[in-house]
């Protein structure tokens, strides 16, 4: 898959947003290894705490159907009069992302004038908490 067929995904998925609050629309395609994509919107709610992220909505749908190897994913948001054309993920998504990628995990955005921007998960989130910075001795349960 192209990162220009994933974004185009992403921008699919956009249109399936519930923002009724702030009225900002994000969409999400998130690539997985084996060639699969699960898309992803954000869902808000009047609570704002329980608000869902486009980019979590995806890696929920795909860690729910087993799937934790992972390639890229794709981020689009509506573009707003003087805000930042891009929509990077949250602290949230990327604490996610650190959760089930590896630091070479790729994130494509693009803008409304068709600018793609790529980064790998470590470029913008370098000092991140991994599961690697907990303890790994038999106080952990094993998941089955």
């Amino acid at each position: 898959m192209t990162n220009q067929e994933l974004l185009a995904l992403a921008e699919e998925a956009k249109d399936h947003a519930y923002a009724p609050y702030s009225r900002y629309h994000v969409g999400a395609a998130l690539l997985c290894r084996d060639g699969t994509v699960y898309l992803g919107s954000n869902i808000e709610n009047a609570s704002y705490g329980a608000t869902n992220c486009a980019e979590r909505t995806a890696f929920f749908k795909a860690i729910y159907d087993g799937k934790r190897d992972f390639d890229a994913i794709a981020i689009v948001g509506n573009a707003r009069d003087g805000a930042e054309d891009f929509c990077f993920p949250c602290g949230i998504c990327r604490q996610i992302m650190l959760e089930f990628c590896d630091r070479d995990f790729r994130l494509l955005f693009h803008n409304e004038e068709g600018t793609v921007r790529e980064f790998t998960l470590f470029q913008i989130i370098p000092f991140g908490f991994t599961p690697e910075h907990l303890a790994t001795d038999e106080s952990f349960p094993e998941e089955e």
